[in-house]
Parts: C-alpha cells; structure tokens; sequence
C-alpha cells in the first residue's frame, strides 16, 4: 500500500477503501451478468452454491493471517516505547543518588534525546525512513557520563550500575522501535487477499445469476464485509504511520521536566 493512504484521515480513508470495493464489485457484477447468456448462463448456474462455503473460509483465512502480523507489530511498537520510556524514567530517578551537576547534566541528555525522538525520529518513522546508522548523541553522552561517574560507596556504585543497565535497555527499545516502524504488510499479500475476495464476488455473481437482485444483495453483503476487513488492516498495517499510529506519549511523560512538573503537583 502506498504511504500517501496510510496518512489519509480515517474518514476519507474508509471513504476510499469502501468506494475502491463498491467500484470493483460492480464492474464484477456488471461482466458477469453481461456474460450470462445462452450457453454461458447454463454454465454459470452449474456452479455450485457449495463452492462459495471455501472460498469464503480461504477469505477469512487470509485475513486472519495478515491481521496476525498486524496485531503482532503493533504490540511489539507499543511494548518497545513503553519498555524505552519505563528504561530512561529508571535513568532519571537513579541519577539522584549523585552530585546535583552530574544529576542536572543526566536529566539534560536525557530530556535532549527524549526531545530528538519526538522531533526527528517519529516523523522518520512514520515515512519508514528511520535507520540504526546512528545512535542519537543524548543516549551515547548519558552512557559515556555514567560509566564515567566518580562513585563513593556501594550506594552509588549500585545505581551506576542500574543507570548503565537502563541506558543499554533504552538502547535496544529504541532499535526495536526502528525495526518495527519499518514493518509493513508485503504487496504480495494485499494482492493475494484482493484476488481471493474478487474470485468469491465472482462466484457470488455466477450462483446468482439468474436472479439479479439476489445476486446484489449477496455480493453487497460479502463486498461490505470485505471493504471493512480490508479498511481494519490499512489503518493499522503500520505501526507508527496514520491516525491510529504508536504515540511518543510515554516519552514525554517521562521527560525530566515533565517529571519536575509532576513531583511539584
């Protein structure tokens, strides 16, 4: 699917998706019914109504397939952020056990890579153009500033320990992030789920064909279901792209000036 429907409105997305299915369901119609005549309309009523039952099933199989990965992407991009967030929140709060300059500095990197991944990296990832070249200098300068922290006692050898623990978990929840943002339902499977759901409609059309207003009720129904099967996957086929994409939210709720505001209230 092209990038120009992920980012559409869901109204005008659903607009689209359910006029693109009503347009080739009528042009179904259309051809069949056009060629149900003489011999072809024998032909076209020897079709058993039996074969609609595993076409349909085929259907659904697809699209249980395909909202597999969706659903599954979607959770991995959730879980990412979410682990990222509770991982740079650790990193702030542990950073108290230190002089208030190491601890400002600390919140600062922090608040510097928190302010890049909103401004930088999500519309990156929203256009799948997000890569791992680079690891963003605020995570890098924090990790260096820990690692590089004078200790005094077990106390604050302790929590320098976790700081590093925590930074390197960021680390791989922000790569998780980037490798999920670049995950999208392939061509190969919309075409397959497109065909299946035009050879149904056909099969509809040929059981039917003899009684045309049975014929679209029957095809409405399916090419109703099939539009909304289709719109469900589009909306959410990437997971940081569209309207419904992954929010930024738990980073900024952990940003270290949002954590100020939050211990002031």
């Amino acid at each position: 699917m092209s990038d120009w429907i992920h980012e559409l409105p869901l109204g005008w997305m659903g607009l689209l998706v359910f006029g693109g299915t009503a347009l080739g369901t009528a042009a179904i119609y259309w051809i069949v019914i056009r060629l149900a005549t003489a011999d072809r309309a024998r032909a076209f009523k020897a079709v058993s109504p039996g074969l609609l039952s595993p076409l349909g099933i085929l259907f659904g199989l697809l699209v249980a397939f395909t909202a597999a990965q969706v659903w599954g992407d979607i959770d991995r991009a959730n879980a990412a952020v979410n682990h990222e967030a509770s991982s740079l929140r650790a990193v702030v709060l542990l950073s108290r056990a230190f002089p208030a300059a190491a601890q400002a500095r600390m919140r600062e990197l922090v608040k510097q890579y928190i302010q890049e991944a909103l401004e930088v990296e999500w519309p990156a990832m929203a256009r799948r153009r997000e890569t791992l070249a680079m690891i963003p200098p605020g995570l890098s300068d924090a990790l260096e500033l820990a690692i590089g922290l004078p200790v005094a006692g077990d106390g604050q050898a302790a929590a320098q320990r976790e700081i590093v623990a925590n930074l390197d978990n960021a680390l791989d929840a922000r790569r998780q992030r980037i490798l999920v943002s670049r995950s999208a339902v392939n061509w190969v499977k919309w075409f397959a789920l497109i065909v299946q759901a035009a050879c149904t409609l056909t099969a509809i059309a040929m059981v039917h064909s003899d009684n045309r207003p049975a014929a679209r009720y029957a095809m409405g129904l399916f090419a109703t279901a099939v539009a909304m099967c289709i719109f469900l996957l589009v909306a959410h086929d990437r997971p940081f792209t569209g309207a419904l994409s992954v929010s930024p939210t738990p980073l900024v709720n952990v940003r270290p000036d949002s954590l100020l505001a939050e211990k002031g209230s």
